[in-house]
């Protein structure tokens, strides 16, 4: 059976939406380029919810870092140049992210980094922490989210610091389970869309 061409009108717009979409952001103050490409999540900017969060956390020069879910990397990569004297660590389940968050670490000539394929904490072994953040995906179950929180309890120093956003609808589910997990909880921001919170671990 003879399979119908795509007409030159179409392939020529299919080869530009296998292209590299490319955008450059300030974030905390630190320019950044971003290259990303369809079906990584928010692929044309910087997606309300990150922004709020990196508005709204602090890092010391020293801290190790891990961005837990880093997509192409807007969360850790900023981290890794806000705190310079220690290690980013940037994690997903998605190679296609990892990829990229590897691309843009290069391109931005970001050193301070490890970028890992894994499905929550699973790769990352005994290291510990000193700010863990997330921006939590909304659909995620919230077995899954407990997951994360008790292993970031397990792999924060003493005084380290979880940071996540997720849709304002989740707030007192997170508060919930911040003061189960950790004992404490900290909403820093709500939004009219996102909500951030923290707990310490002490």
């Amino acid at each position: 059976m003879h399979r119908p061409l795509i007409d030159p009108q179409t392939r020529a717009y299919l080869k530009g939406l296998r292209q590299d979409i490319v955008f450059s952001e300030t974030l905390c103050g630190q320019p950044l380029t971003f290259h990303t490409t369809w079906g990584l999540f928010s692929p044309k900017a910087v997606d309300e919810g990150s922004r709020l969060l990196l508005d709204h956390l602090e890092v010391r020069p020293d801290d190790d870092t891990l961005d837990l879910g880093c997509g192409y990397g807007p969360l850790g990569l900023t981290l890794a140049r806000l705190a310079p004297n220690g290690t980013s660590v940037l994690v997903d389940k998605d190679f296609v992210a990892v990829e990229y968050s590897r691309k843009n670490a290069q391109k931005n000539g970001i050193h301070n980094v490890e970028i890992l394929l894994s499905n929550g904490f699973d790769q990352i072994g005994p290291r510990r922490f000193d700010l863990i953040l997330s921006n939590l995906p909304a659909k995620t179950g919230k077995e899954l989210y407990y997951l994360y929180f008790y292993d970031a309890l397990e792999r924060l120093r003493p005084g380290g610091r979880i940071y996540v956003v997720t849709i304002t609808g989740l707030r007192r589910f997170i508060a919930r389970a911040f003061e189960e997990v950790f004992g404490n909880y900290e909403k820093v921001k709500q939004g009219k869309t996102y909500t951030v919170a923290m707990a310490k671990v002490e």
